[in-house]
């Protein structure tokens, strides 16, 4: 592969920052990363990822992204211990309206494993992608971005302070800064030093919170659990499947509710989920982690994408640009579709004048499904003071995806829909196709089923 032109910068070397130094491959001479932590030699935790030792899955959208970007990277986490389920057949899951119908389709499914493995896999590959490029590729650890270089109209850099006492700042000089630095990003200020204004903010927080533990279970069962919260249960719980035969438990509460994380308080929340069949299947697990609590859960979007919204030379990409609440496990899928929108973008011309505005709206469209799906699900939990008030649209969007979700759970026609949106592949307006619409909104409500429902059944059974 032959490099490009000019030089690029990436503050942050997690995982978004890592599938965007592999988009810039080929479009770029040099790519420098600029990571605060220091790198693990294999799948261990950093400090500098707080939200590591929780739930992470990966959708249907991430995988093709991903496989698309460093391909057989899906088999590699495979043999690594990853674990694959077919959605919904292998996950049980208790909704507004009780246990959804585990339609057997073959079109879905998530990866499930701890977050060291994944970022282990996706960094060696993209940094042994690079060593094969024309492009060079250099990781600066332990070192914080401090500002950007520049004026309001175009960026030209970064300031850099290595850390450690007596270190000193210096510049580095870039045609491209890409901001992956996650839900702590300093661009808004960063923009405002330079004399722009910082982007518009929309903040849907419902109050939640969540804790962790990894767990060995002494029945372990065939599917995936989630139970959710809803108006009159604010209180959640998943069960995954990690490598080496472990579990990994999250329980929630939103509007408020404390989530302990003490070890009697936490071995008993999940007692009062809406249902009791998770607090059952726990009897006698073995704990393997201690439990590690996290509360920056609010769905954030800084409208980097509108006009105006960056100075040539900059892109904001990943939970730096659109973060969301946790607990729908879409972060990473559209971190990895958000780079392939990217590496798109620039695929038409490289970093030259107009691709920052170019690049940033294919990373919005990127995350637009995804942030329907959380903020309408979220609206009803919403303290009015704590969050950006919604407009009209968005109080149909929430009264109609709510009524669709309930739709979904017995009605494979709208699941199906609400499935590809929520895998992140198909735009948002999949699910206001005519069969779905008028599914959604002239059928009766059915209630889902009341117990957790034995086995699979085709997608063609209604």
């Amino acid at each position: 592969m032959d490099g490009g032109e000019g030089d690029a910068v990436v503050i942050g070397g997690g995982l978004a920052g890592m599938l965007v130094v592999r988009a810039l491959l080929g479009h770029v001479r040099k790519v420098t990363v600029v990571e605060r932590d220091r790198y693990p030699d294999g799948p261990a935790f950093r400090k500098g990822v707080p939200q590591a030792r929780h739930l992470h899955i990966l959708l249907t959208g991430g995988q093709e992204a991903l496989e698309e970007l460093l391909p057989g990277s899906g088999a590699e986490l495979a043999a690594a211990g990853a674990r694959r389920l077919d959605m919904p057949r292998d996950l049980l899951t208790c909704g507004l309206t009780g246990w959804q119908i585990r339609f057997h389709e073959g079109r879905h499914s998530l990866i499930s494993c701890t977050r060291p493995l994944l970022d282990h896999v996706v960094r060696t590959r993209v940094l042994a992608a690079a060593a094969a490029s024309g492009t060079a590729v250099e990781v600066v650890e332990a070192t914080d971005a401090v500002g950007l270089l520049g004026g309001p109209d175009r960026v030209t850099g970064v300031r850099v302070r290595p850390r450690g006492a007596g270190r000193q700042e210096r510049d580095m000089d870039a045609d491209l800064v890409v901001d992956a630095s996650g839900r702590a990003s300093r661009t808004p200020q960063w923009l405002e030093a330079l004399g722009r204004a910082a982007p518009a903010q929309e903040s849907v927080d419902p109050g939640l919170q969540y804790a962790s533990r990894v767990l060995r279970l002494p029945e372990p069962p065939g599917t995936g659990v989630y139970v959710q919260y809803r108006p009159d249960n604010p209180a959640a719980g998943g069960l995954l499947p990690l490598e080496d035969g472990t579990w990994i438990l999250t329980v929630s509460g939103i509007g408020g509710l404390d989530v302990p994380t003490d070890e009697g308080g936490f071995a008993e929340f999940t007692s009062g989920l809406a249902h009791p069949y998770l607090h059952e299947l726990l009897r006698g697990a073995e704990p393997l982690s201690p439990v590690i609590g996290f509360r920056d859960t609010s769905n954030r979007r800084r409208r980097y994408e509108a006009p105006g919204g960056v100075p040539e030379g900059l892109v904001v990409v990943g939970d730096a640009a659109c973060s969301f609440n946790p607990v729908y496990g879409q972060g990473m899928t559209v971190a990895a579709v958000g780079a392939l929108a990217l590496r798109d973008a620039l695929a038409d011309g490289g970093p030259r004048a107009g691709l920052a505005a170019r690049a940033q709206r294919a990373v919005a469209r990127a995350a637009d499904a995804a942030w329907l799906t959380a903020v309408g699900a979220d609206r009803p939990y919403v303290d009015a003071g704590q969050s950006s008030a919604p407009g009209l649209g968005e109080r149909f969007t929430s009264w109609y995806v709510e009524r669709l979700v309930a739709r979904a759970a017995v009605d494979p026609v709208v699941g199906s829909a609400f499935r590809d949106v929520v895998a992140l592949t198909a735009p948002p307006s999949r699910m206001l196709a005519p069969a779905v619409a008028l599914r959604t909104m002239l059928l009766r409500r059915r209630p889902a089923l009341a117990d957790p429902p034995l086995g699979p059944v085709p997608a063609t059974r209604r």
